[in-house]
C-alpha cells in the first residue's frame, strides 16, 4: 500500500501501477519539503513505509534521478538534490508541485515567464492563425463566458488555443508545461469572489488577433497579463478560503 498522507499524487502515474505510484509518493514528499533538500534516504524505512520491493523503490529513483531531484553516491547512498538541480520544466514536476498546496515560488516564476512569452505568442498568433485556430479561441472564449462552464478549464482551453494559433511546435510545447502551474493559479482566482471576469480582456487579445493586427494582440496580451496579476495579488494577500470548484 502506497500512502500518500494526503497529498494528491499524479493521476497518470496513480493509473501506472505500484512503480508510478511509488514515484508520485516519492516526488509529492520532496516536492512539499517533507523530505528536505540534502536528506539522505532511508531505502529500509522507505521500501518498509510504503510496502514495495527494493526493486521497485529502486526504479521509482532512477525515475527521480532523471528529473534531478535526488542522486547517488558513495559512502553517503541516495539524497535529495538541492532545488537548483530539479528538473522544473519537467512536465512531470510541474504536475507534481501543481496537484500539492499552491506553491507560491512556483506561481511567481510562472508570472514572470507568462510576461515574456505570452505576449510574443499573441503576436504571432495575430499573424499565422487559421480559421481553425480563430474558432477554436472563439469556443474557449464562449465557455469562459458560460457560467455553467468549468472556469479554470474554459481558461486554460483559451491558452492552449492561443499557443496553438502560433504553430510553432517550441512554444506549444512550452504551454503544456506551463499550464499546470496556470491551473493552479487559475483555481484560486477562479474560486474567488473577488475575481475580475476575465472574459474582457481575454476578447480583446481575441479581436486583435481576428484583426491580423500583430501589436495590438501583444498589447492586449500585456494588459490582459497585467489584470492578471493584480488579480492574483489582491486575492493572495488576503485569508478568504479558496474554492477550487
Amino acid at each position: 500500500m502506497i500512502l500518500l498522507d494526503g497529498r494528491t499524487a499524479v493521476a497518470d502515474y496513480q493509473l501506472r501501477g505500484v512503480h508510478g505510484q511509488t514515484v508520485a509518493a516519492l516526488a509529492g514528499r520532496i516536492l512539499s519539503g517533507e523530505i528536505p533538500e540534502g536528506a539522505t534516504l532511508d531505502l529500509t524505512a522507505l521500501r518498509e513505509e510504503l510496502d514495495v520491493s527494493l526493486t521497485a523503490l529502486r526504479e521509482a529513483l532512477k525515475v527521480l534521478s532523471a528529473k534531478g531531484l535526488v542522486d547517488a553516491r558513495q559512502k553517503r547512498g541516495t539524497f535529495v538534490r538541492p532545488r537548483t538541480f530539479w528538473n522544473t520544466l519537467d512536465v512531470d514536476v510541474m504536475r507534481w508541485r501543481s496537484a500539492g498546496p499552491p506553491d507560491m515560488d512556483l506561481l511567481s516564476n510562472l508570472t514572470e515567464v507568462r510576461s515574456v512569452v505570452e505576449p510574443a505568442a499573441a503576436r504571432m498568433a495575430a499573424e499565422r492563425a487559421t480559421e481553425q485556430d480563430l474558432a477554436d479561441l472563439t469556443s474557449a472564449l464562449a465557455c469562459m463566458a458560460d457560467p455553467t462552464e468549468d472556469a479554470v478549464e474554459a481558461d486554460l482551453d483559451f491558452h492552449r488555443a492561443l499557443f496553438g494559433a502560433t504553430h510553432n511546435q517550441l512554444l506549444i510545447e512550452m504551454q503544456r508545461v506551463l499550464a499546470n502551474g496556470l491551473a493552479m493559479r487559475d483555481k484560486i482566482v477562479h474560486g474567488s469572489a473577488q475575481a475580475g471576469n476575465p472574459v474582457p480582456t481575454h476578447g480583446l487579445v481575441l479581436d486583435r488577433i481576428r484583426a491580423r493586427d500583430p501589436i495590438g494582440a501583444e498589447q492586449a496580451m500585456r494588459a490582459l497579463l497585467d489584470e492578471s496579476t493584480k488579480d492574483f495579488a489582491r486575492i493572495a494577500t488576503t485569508k478568504e478560503p479558496h474554492r477550487t470548484g
